[in-house]
C-alpha cells in the first residue's frame, strides 16, 4: 500500500509543477506579444533604455541616438564608433520616449557605462 501511496504522490507533483510551468509560460508570452503588438501598432512609451549617444561640437551638444538591447551590445557599437569617427560616443541608461524600437526623444540620462 505505501508503494501505490509514493507512486500517487509523485503523479500529484508532476501535474502541479506541469501546471506551474504552463502557467509561467503562459505569462512570458502574453508580455512578449503586448510588447510585439506595441512596436507594429507605432506605440509612443516612455521608458529607461540603453542607448548610443553622439556628441558633436564645442561645447559637446547630442546629435544621434541609438537603441541597444544590452549594455555590452552598446559598449562594442561605441568601440567601433570611436575608431572610425571624431565624435564623441558614450553609452548610458537613459529615460527616453521610444517608438518602434527606436528612441524618438531622450528625456534624461540617468547612469554612464564605462
Amino acid at each position: 500500500m505505501s508503494k501505490i501511496k509514493i507512486i500517487f504522490f509523485i503523479i500529484i507533483a508532476f501535474i502541479i509543477y506541469k501546471g506551474v510551468v504552463a502557467f509561467k509560460n503562459f505569462e512570458i508570452g502574453v508580455g512578449d506579444k503586448v510588447a510585439e503588438i506595441e512596436e507594429l501598432a507605432d506605440y509612443e512609451k516612455e521608458g529607461e533604455v540603453i542607448g548610443l549617444m553622439m556628441y558633436l561640437g564645442d561645447p559637446p551638444e547630442l546629435k544621434e541616438h541609438l537603441f541597444t538591447k544590452s549594455r555590452s551590445k552598446c559598449l562594442k557599437l561605441k568601440a567601433v564608433a570611436e575608431e572610425t569617427s571624431y565624435a564623441y560616443y558614450e553609452c548610458a541608461k537613459i529615460n527616453a520616449v521610444i517608438k518602434g524600437g527606436k528612441i524618438i526623444r531622450v528625456i534624461e540620462e540617468i547612469e554612464v557605462f564605462e
